[in-house]
C-alpha cells in the first residue's frame, strides 16, 4: 500500500490565530497536491518559550483557535491531519505539548504528550527548560491512521531509542517525530538521529520541522525529513523556509527492511552492568 504524505514547515509566531493563519495554507497547498496524511510540526498553534505570556495564550485544546481550524480543515478537505504538537491546557490548568491525530471526518482519534523534556545546557550558552513550561506525558501511543499505523513522538523524544523501538513492537510502521529543533542541535545531530531512529526500527520517520527565527526570540533549525526504513532519505527541504514536503511511502518497505534485518525479533533480555 502506498500512503501520500506531506510534510508541512512553518515558521509559526506567537499567537493561535497567527498560527492557524500560517499554517492553513500549507495544508491546502499538500492537499491539492494529493497528500492524505499531513503532518505539521511541534509548536503548531504558536510559540512562546516565556512563561507568563505562554500561561496568557493557553487554552483548552476544545477552545483553541489552531486545533480548531485544523480539524474543520481535515473534514472539509477529506484528509489526515497529524498536527505535530499544540501548546495546550490540561484539565489541572497545567500546560501540555500535545500531539494531535485528525481523522478526515474532523474527529480527534488520538492524543499524545510529549515524554521527555528538553532541560539542556548546550556549548553554545543557549540553555532551555522545558519542565519548566511544561508536564510531560507518561504513555507511549500507537494509532491507526490513513491506512497504517502511526507511532507518535514529538522532537527531543527522538534521542530515547528505547520508546521508538517499543512503538515499532507495537506495530508503527511511522513514526511522526515533529519538531522545533534549535538551530546548533539541529545542524550537528538531525539528520544523523532521524535516520538511526528508522534503520533501528525498521520504519518510516516523519519530521516536520519549525525553521526559521521566531517572534518568541527563538532559532529553529528546519531541514524538514523524511527517512525510509532502510535509511535513505526519501525527501528533504533543506533549507529553513516555510514550505511543504510530498513524499510517497510504500508501507511494504517496513516489512522488507524488519524481515532483512530482524533487530526487533533478535533482541534478547540482559542483566547488568
Amino acid at each position: 500500500m502506498i500512503v501520500k504524505a506531506a510534510l508541512c514547515q512553518t515558521r509559526t509566531p506567537a499567537t493561535a490565530a497567527g498560527g492557524l493563519a500560517h499554517v492553513a495554507p500549507l495544508v491546502r497547498q499538500a492537499a491539492a497536491e494529493g497528500a492524505t496524511l499531513i503532518l505539521t510540526p511541534e509548536g503548531t498553534n504558536f510559540l512562546q518559550r516565556d512563561r507568563s505570556l505562554l500561561d496568557a495564550q493557553l487554552t483548552r485544546p476544545e477552545d483553541d483557535v489552531c486545533v480548531l481550524g485544523l480539524r474543520a480543515l481535515a473534514s472539509q478537505l477529506g484528509v489526515w491531519i497529524v498536527i505535530g504538537s499544540a501548546l495546550v491546557k490540561r484539565p489541572d490548568g497545567q500546560a501540555a505539548n500535545r500531539e494531535f491525530v485528525i481523522a478526515p471526518d474532523g474527529m480527534v482519534v488520538a492524543t499524545y504528550d510529549k515524554l521527555h523534556m528538553f532541560d539542556v545546557d548546550l556549548p553554545t550558552g543557549e540553555t532551555a527548560r522545558e519542565s519548566a513550561l511544561y508536564t510531560p506525558g507518561d504513555k507511549a501511543v500507537v494509532v491507526e491512521a490513513a491506512g497504517a499505523r502511526l507511532g507518535l513522538t514529538i522532537c527531543y523524544d527522538v534521542r530515547f531509542p528505547a520508546l521508538h523501538r517499543a512503538l515499532a513492537v507495537a506495530g508503527a510502521q511511522i513514526i511522526t517525530v515533529p519538531a522545533a529543533f534549535t538551530r546548533p542541535t539541529g545542524a550537528a545531530h538531525w539528520e544523523i538521529l532521524l535516520r538511526a531512529r528508522a534503520i533501528e526500527t525498521g520504519s518510516f520517520v516523519l519530521a516536520a520541522a519549525q525553521g526559521g527565527h521566531h517572534e518568541d526570540g527563538r532559532g529553529t533549525y528546519g531541514r524538514t525529513l523524511a527517512v525510509a526504513p532502510w535509511g535513505e532519505i526519501l525527501g528533504k527541504l533543506d533549507h529553513d523556509e516555510p514550505g511543504v514536503l510530498l513524499v510517497d511511502l510504500d508501507l511494504d518497505a517496513v516489512k522488507a527492511a524488519r524481515a532483512a534485518i530482524p533487530a526487533l525479533a533478535n533482541a534478547r533480555p540482559f542483566t547488568g552492568p
